[in-house]
């Protein structure tokens, strides 16, 4: 009995140890088995990391302006990109360096300074205003699209006078929601200058989608932005005198009928009008419009009369002079740009705030619409007798029928609302206006004609 104890025994050692030798050879294998998935695991993740960084970050080369050029394009126009991986403190439209120059831009400089979000910066207008409103002190934040209306370099050109005076104009289009919103995000605003628009009564016969996208989609999206904002800016908006149409009162007071545009650019702002009534009754939102009459000045649009026609004078070529189908003078409320621009700082000034918050109504909110005029109709015919003697050259005058094409043959301006209300008051006739403009518009493209000191 003791001898088979002792060999069972051994046995059962045997037994045990041969086991032990089995499982130390099956982890070893497990081992090297998960050591091999490990290393795919980590040689997969890294290629895909260098595959990553070489997208984001392409090596320079000879070719580095043109790849500084996309990355400019890519931080200020709408795309409404986000930049997704290479800098936490890049992870937004334009990054921060772009979110810096935005919120330098918006800042007062003078005690209880207005912050501006001025749409059109880059325009006739909208240059005007900005400048002034940065020169006394406001924070002034540009918004444009430079698009080829007209000649864009003029436009950049008012843009250079802008940025040395510390604008920032952000690159972007109306209806690009997310840049608006992100500027919203950025920037407590105070109040929106919206002067961006499609212009001009004849070139909506060509292209009548720009002014449905540029007045009416446009307007609409920056007014859903403004609504939600928190605070909500109060707005000052531009409509136009062409949405009196074909009104036979005068002069043109706020009071008369505006329900028959003779234009689809004046059918576009009266439309404003009405939006603007609804977003202010919905949400609170403070607006005001107002009905600029026939601006002109130094840094004006080409498209308009008085531009071309001295143009084509100091060309020697022969200007259109329109009457009307029953041979009558066409006449225009023709306004110097500084008077405009008075008017439209009063009406900022003077801007109650809005009473939304996210969207919702709190209270009754201020709703007004203004004209801005210079209250003296001049006729076409005594406008290009003052060119002639400023530029010291006879015009070759063709005079013709007005065409059909939505424009009006009078337009005169009743301003008595916006004196009572922000002391609105014109000062400059034309014959003074248009001096000044000639004096620029030599300078500005080089030209030596016979100027005249004096007036006409």
């Amino acid at each position: 009995m003791p001898m088979s104890a002792t060999a069972d025994t051994s046995k059962t050692v045997k037994l045990e140890r041969y086991n032990s030798y089995l499982r130390k050879i099956h982890s070893t294998k497990v081992l090297n088995a998960s050591s091999k998935v490990l290393f795919r695991a980590t040689l997969l993740v890294a290629l895909v990391l260098v595959l990553l960084f070489a997208i984001n970050y392409p090596p320079l080369s000879d070719s580095r302006a043109a790849a500084a050029h996309h990355l400019h394009r890519r931080s200020f126009l709408s795309t409404g990109l986000f930049s997704s991986s290479s800098s936490s403190s890049s992870s937004s439209i334009g990054g921060a360096a772009w979110e810096k120059r935005v919120r330098q831009s918006s800042t007062a400089k003078r005690p209880r300074g207005l912050s501006v979000l001025v749409t059109g910066a880059a325009g006739f207008v909208g240059s005007h205003c900005s400048l002034y409103l940065r020169k006394r002190g406001d924070g002034v934040l540009g918004f444009d699209n430079f698009n080829d209306y007209y000649d864009p370099a003029l436009k950049r050109a008012r843009q250079a006078l802008l940025e040395k005076q510390q604008v920032f104009i952000v690159e972007g289009d109306l209806n690009d929601g997310p840049l608006l919103r992100k500027l919203f995000d950025v920037v407590p605003f105070t109040h929106v200058l919206h002067l961006a628009a499609q212009a001009g009564v004849r070139y909506a016969m060509k292209n009548p989608q720009s002014y449905i996208a540029s007045n009416i989609a446009g307007f609409v999206n920056l007014l859903e932005v403004a609504k939600a904002a928190n605070p909500q800016p109060a707005i000052v908006w531009a409509s136009s005198s062409s949405v009196y149409g074909l009104n036979t009162e005068n002069p043109f007071s706020e009071e008369h009928r505006t329900d028959q545009p003779a234009s689809l650019y004046a059918a576009t702002k009266k439309a404003g009008e009405e939006i603007a009534h609804t977003y202010n009754h919905i949400y609170g939102l403070s607006l005001t419009g107002l009905r600029f009459f026939t601006v002109y000045g130094p840094w004006g649009r080409p498209d308009m009369a008085y531009f071309f026609f001295t143009k084509d004078i100091l060309h020697g070529k022969s200007i259109d002079i329109y009457r009307t189908q029953d041979n009558q003078e066409v006449a225009r409320d023709f306004t110097y740009i500084d008077d405009i621009v008075k008017g439209c700082v009063g009406a900022l000034d003077t801007a109650e705030k809005s009473t939304g918050s996210g969207g919702k109504k709190r209270g009754q909110a201020q709703l007004r619409v203004y004209n801005l005029g210079n209250t003296s109709p001049v006729p076409v015919g005594r406008l290009v007798s003052i060119l002639e003697g400023l530029l010291g050259t006879k015009a070759k005058k063709h005079l013709i029928k007005m065409p059909r094409n939505g424009d009006v043959p009078y337009t005169h301006a009743n301003v008595s609302l916006a004196y009572k209300d922000f002391g609105y008051k014109p000062t400059t006739d034309l014959a003074a206006g248009l001096r000044k403009f000639v004096k620029w518009y030599v300078g500005y493209y080089g030209i030596q004609p016979r100027v005249k000191k004096g007036g006409s």
